[in-house]
């Protein structure tokens, strides 16, 4: 199985502190965001190679980042050869690049650069497996006026999902997607079908959306924290959240 991390965004919203660095090695507590994601995925066992897909400017960063990366799984920089954001492929065009050019056949996992959370990978992929359908992780957000910032999905008894909407003005429910997704390798093909179509290719939802209406999409619901850092604000809170978290850890180590 792989997984890929999608890594192509330019962060403008985050201006002066990603004008020369990726958003997502920017560090939160004493962790790039990364590596956080990358030591999720080394514990996920079945996961051999991890592809980062990031553009012309950032490619650099990111391979040095692979030449020291020291969890033992093989991992690959794939340049989408875009310079600014009014040329970026989008996220889904980025995800048909990398399963092209590296000729991907298994399973893929996909993750948003800049997505933290809590739950295991290797459960995510599990519950994949045993519904036989592609997955996307949720999380109930509780507020109709939360849930307006995010793409929001409505499940049957089955939590197979049923609806999807981006943003949408008046929520049929709270369940908000992130963006950590499991596709089955027969899914894959799947991406040239639906870019054939001219629609849209930015944001992942839009393809969940159509994919949940032309196979079987699955909804895992999860706890814990999120942050889907977007801007300063979401920055410094993860950051300040993740020291205490990491601060924890070291005096534990200790025996204290």
């Amino acid at each position: 199985m792989k997984a890929l991390i999608l890594a192509a965004g330019y962060a403008t919203r985050l201006y002066p502190l990603t004008l020369d660095k990726p958003k997502p090695l920017l560090k939160v507590g004493s962790k790039t965001i990364t590596d956080r994601l990358t030591d999720n995925i080394s514990r996920a066992k079945e996961i051999d190679h991890i592809y980062i897909v990031t553009n012309q400017k950032f490619s650099s960063h990111f391979e040095e980042w692979a030449r020291t990366n020291p969890r033992g799984i093989k991992a690959s920089v794939i340049n989408d050869r875009t310079l600014a954001n009014e040329t970026r492929l989008g996220a889904i065009g980025d995800m048909e690049l990398v399963v092209r050019e590296s000729g991907i056949k298994d399973d893929l996992l996909v993750l948003g650069g800049d997505n933290l959370f809590e739950f295991e990978l290797g459960d995510f992929v599990a519950f994949g497996r045993r519904k036989k359908g592609a997955a996307v992780a949720v999380r109930d957000v509780g507020d109709p006026d939360e849930a307006r910032k995010y793409g929001i999905v409505r499940v049957d008894n089955d939590e197979k999902v049923v609806e999807f909407a981006e943003k949408p003005a008046e929520p049929k429910s709270t369940l908000a997607a992130m963006c950590v997704y499991y596709f089955p390798k027969d899914t894959l093909g799947l991406l040239n079908v639906y870019l054939d179509k001219g629609l849209n290719k930015d944001a992942p939802g839009h393809y969940i959306s159509w994919l949940s209406q032309n196979y079987r999409v699955y909804a895992y619901r999860v706890t814990g924290e999120w942050f889907d850092i977007g801007d300063k604000r979401l920055l410094e809170l993860a950051d300040e959240i993740y020291k205490r978290k990491d601060g924890k850890g070291v005096k534990n180590d200790k025996g204290a």
